[in-house]
Order: structure tokens, then C-alpha cells, then sequence
């Protein structure tokens, strides 16, 4: 055989082969399974067999409110694979009660994982090869010894903003230089020891699990302990970009031997979409259904008129700071698109969160709906500003969309997020630790009014960085091919 046809022989058999095969376990959260099921796409898209772990629980509701299981079936190569969550249907699994997830997956969901995995010969079929890599959701703190016991190479994938994953990396850092716990501290104190973020960040600003008396906090230690286990993974994948993290991405590269910084996902697999010419839907982990009613209301609606309202999937509000929410909001005579969740309301002992009396205000200025198609909103021509919780998927997409922000934090990476947001990109307020009608209506008229063009001007420079980075020649263009490269140099 002449050396032209071993090379086409090498060729044929190289296309016979099983292309790489990753497995992925987000945590059952919406934040958390939006992105890695935007991963997942883009995986796809590299033709990989791709396995994802998500619990019955969010499976139903999946099927029952989304396209994503109709759109995946596009692809032949994946498949997802279903566990119980270990909670009762009736738990919330919002607020701060969301952290039980986390247990009950380590005490359920892994060992039933870990029982299938060995089973079926870690996921190997006729047509599929056992799993090249685990991409595992960062809090998955048994992913380490399970991949190290079974020779699997780990991917951690950061589902939060990377300011935040450093954050509290830096934890024993913070506590030798007694910046926490706060204990008669002014929350308004420049943190110290927190490299690339000097200068800006206060004590307030810090994720929101340092807001304890204790450090040996539960909570705060598992988090912690899960965080710093990302010096034990072969890679990292975070959903961010050096034009908004680059110093921050600086930082975690000297803990972790490839870091791939492939943000905004959601941008991405709009990108890739485009570029393959694939005729597909984009690819939602929505875990409610949308009211797409509003979208008619949008239309009607003047240019950059109408602020948006949504707090996401876990956030919890009393009656009373709905009021102050919606006495705010009616006082700086904007008009309003609200997502109220049904279940988002505590306290209110069987009243309407909304007295009747409103009610007629608000038809005339804003709409309530439980649910929003919110990628579709915040890029419609209406909107002109966003009042977040500052979760990291929503600030990403603000982002993208050019729409400013004003920014009530309720938890977690939502803290830090809020902070760049105002004093570092400098595209929205901050309004942290406060829930008062007269500061709410002040921020949203020098969001929508006075400060309008400085904050809109800003805001639409940075979309045009980070629509560019993840284009072709771009930073995170160019991360996902070396994410996608790395990969395939794991097949054996």
C-alpha cells in the first residue's frame, strides 16, 4: 500500500471512531442548567456525544414549558440521563432554602450517579465511547475523588460570575487579614486582599455567604471547600470574558492548569449557530412558562421607554418590599414590565402581594406577568433599562442587549455582580442592603432620564466588545476552539 492510501486508510478509520464523549452535572438549578445546557449545545455543535445529568424534577418541567428536549433531538449524540433530587415536589427549591439542593444531591443524586456510571461501563455503548472528560457543575464537591478514583479527567465548569469564584478562593486569605467575619466592621471598608479587584470592592460587595457572624458557618464552609476544589480539576470553563473578568481570569489561571474563558455562552451558541448555518431554535433551560402576552405589550410601547423588572428563578421578596418595590417603581412614572413569580412571595398570610388600589395604577403604567421570554425582552426596542437581582446569567444578557441596570442583589455572586456593574463597567446603580421607595424611584429616573445617555452610550459599547469576543478571532471564539481541541487530545 503506497503512503497516499494508509494515509486515506488512517482518514476512514479516524471517521469510524466514536467522536469524544463529555459528561455533564449542572446543579438542578435554572442559573446553573441554562448554561451548561447552552455548553452542551456548543458541544454538540463540535459533533460530541454528549451525556447530561438533570433531575426528574427539572426534567418535567423541561418538557412541560421548554423546546429543549425537542431541540436536542437534533442531535444524535445526546442524550440526557435523569435522577431524583432527593427533595419532595413540594419544597421550594428558592430563597436561600435553594442550598439544600446542594446536600440533597450529595446525599442522593451522586450515589445513584455514581451506581449508574460503574453499571453501564461509564456510559459506553456500541456507538459511544466511555466518557472522555467530566464536566461537572462547580459545587459538585465529590467530582474530584470520582474522577481521580476512575481516571476520568475533570472539567469544572463556573456557573457563577469568576469575580466571585475568586472571591471566596480567597477565603483563607480574608480571614488571616481579619477582613471577615464583618462583626463591628463597616460593610462600606475597602477589602484589601483580594488581587485584581483592589480599590473598589467593600466588605458589602463580597459574596453574599460571607454575611455571617461565624466563619465556621456551615454553609460558608461547603461552599468555600467546594470552591477551592478547583485547583484539583484539569481545566476550568467559565462563562465570562477577559473585556469584563480579564484581571480576575489572570488571577485564576495561576491555581488552575487551563482555564477556558468561552463567555457569553448564550452569545456563543447564538454565534456558532449562525456560522454552522444550523436552522435551530436557541436552546432555553426556562423552568416556568413564558408569557409571551408581554412581548405584545413591549410592541406597543415608545422606544427605550420601559424598564424591566425581574429578580430570577430563587430570589424571595416580603409583601412590604413589594410595596416599596411597585410605590417606587408607580412614583418615577416609567413604565414597567414585572416578573412577579407566583411562588416569589413570603409573608404575605394569604393576602394579595398587590392591593387592589394599585392594581388600577399599575394597568396603567406597567404590567405583571409570572414569567418572561427574558432574552427576547431585553433586546426589544421598548426596553431601556433592567432592575436585576444581578444574577450572572441576567447580567451577561443585560449585557449583551446594551441595557443598563439598576442592581438589588439578593444573594451569592449577586453581590459582587452588582458592584462591577455600577463601579467597574460603569452601565448601571447599584442598590444594594436597600429596599426604600423614594431611593428606588431616584434610581430608576437617573437610569431612565437624567443619566439616561451616559449610561445607555456605555452600555452599547460594551455589547459590541463582548458580540466580538465571542466572534470569529475573538478571545472566547478562540477558547472554545482550544476548549474544543483539548478535548479531543483526551481520547486515547
Amino acid at each position: 500500500m503506497n503512503s497516499r492510501n494508509k494515509m486515506s486508510s488512517a482518514s476512514d478509520q479516524e471517521k469510524l471512531r466514536p467522536p469524544p464523549h463529555v459528561l455533564i452535572f449542572p446543579m438542578p438549578v435554572q442559573g446553573h442548567l441554562n448554561p451548561m445546557l447552552k455548553l452542551a449545545n456548543l458541544l454538540c455543535l463540535a459533533e460530541f456525544h454528549v451525556t447530561f445529568v438533570i433531575s426528574d424534577f427539572n426534567h418535567r418541567r423541561l418538557l412541560q414549558h421548554n423546546t429543549a428536549s425537542a431541540a436536542f433531538s437534533r442531535y444524535p449524540g445526546f442524550q440526557f440521563r435523569t435522577f431524583p433530587d432527593g427533595l419532595p415536589d413540594d419544597n421550594p427549591r428558592n430563597g436561600h432554602r435553594a442550598m439544600e439542593l446542594v446536600s440533597s444531591v450529595a446525599n442522593v443524586t451522586v450515589p445513584l450517579f455514581k451506581k449508574m456510571m460503574i453499571q453501564e461501563n461509564f456510559l459506553a455503548s456500541a456507538t459511544r465511547r466511555p466518557v472522555t472528560c467530566f464536566v461537572a457543575d462547580g459545587l459538585l464537591s465529590s467530582a474530584p475523588d470520582f474522577c481521580q478514583e476512575n481516571g476520568i479527567p475533570l472539567i469544572f465548569f463556573g456557573a457563577a460570575t469568576t469575580s466571585y469564584l475568586w472571591a471566596i478562593f480567597r477565603f483563607p486569605q480574608l480571614l488571616q487579614a481579619q477582613e471577615i467575619p464583618f462583626r463591628g466592621k463597616s460593610m462600606d471598608g475597602l477589602i484589601e486582599s483580594m488581587p485584581g479587584m483592589e480599590g473598589f470592592l467593600r466588605r458589602r460587595d463580597l459574596p453574599g455567604f460571607y454575611r455571617v457572624d461565624d466563619v465556621n458557618d456551615p454553609t460558608l464552609k461547603e461552599v468555600v471547600a467546594a470552591t477551592r476544589l478547583i485547583e484539583r480539576a484539569q481545566a476550568v470553563i467559565l462563562n465570562t470574558c477577559e473585556d469584563l473578568e480579564g484581571q480576575i481570569v489572570a488571577e485564576v489561571r495561576k491555581h488552575v492548569p487551563r482555564v477556558f474563558s468561552v463567555g457569553p455562552i448564550h452569545e456563543q451558541v447564538k454565534y456558532r449557530l449562525t456560522e454552522k448555518k444550523v436552522e435551530s431554535a436557541i436552546i432555553t433551560a426556562s423552568l416556568w412558562a413564558e408569557d409571551r402576552s408581554c412581548i405584545d405589550w413591549l410592541d406597543a410601547q415608545p422606544p427605550k421607554s420601559v424598564i424591566y423588572v425581574s429578580f430570577g428563578s430563587l430570589t424571595l421578596l416580603t409583601r412590604e418590599q413589594v410595596l416599596e418595590l411597585l410605590h417606587g417603581l408607580l412614583d418615577s412614572s416609567q413604565k414597567f414590565l414585572w416578573v412577579m413569580r407566583p411562588d416569589s412571595i413570603t409573608g404575605s398570610d394569604g393576602e394579595d402581594p398587590v392591593p387592589a388600589e394599585l392594581m388600577e395604577r399599575i394597568k396603567r403604567k406597567g404590567l405583571l406577568v409570572e414569567w418572561a421570554p427574558q432574552e427576547k425582552v431585553l433586546n426589544h426596542p421598548a426596553v431601556g433599562g433592567f432592575m436585576t437581582h444581578s444574577g450572572w446569567n441576567s447580567t451577561l444578557e443585560s449585557i449583551a442587549a446594551g441595557v443598563p441596570m439598576v442592581c438589588w442583589p439578593y444573594f451569592a455572586d449577586q453581590m459582587t455582580n452588582s458592584r462591577f456593574v455600577s463601579e467597574v463597567w460603569k452601565i448601571g446603580l447599584d442598590i444594594k442592603d436597600t429596599c426604600d421607595r423614594k431611593i428606588i424611584e431616584k434610581a430608576i429616573r437617573d437610569l431612565m432620564e437624567v443619566r439616561k445617555d451616559e449610561f445607555m452610550e456605555r452600555s452599547a459599547n460594551l455589547a459590541k466588545l463582548v458580540k466580538k469576543t465571542v466572534s470569529k478571532g475573538g478571545s472566547s471564539y478562540n477558547n472554545l476552539d482550544g476548549l474544543i481541541l483539548y478535548i479531543k487530545s483526551l481520547v486515547i
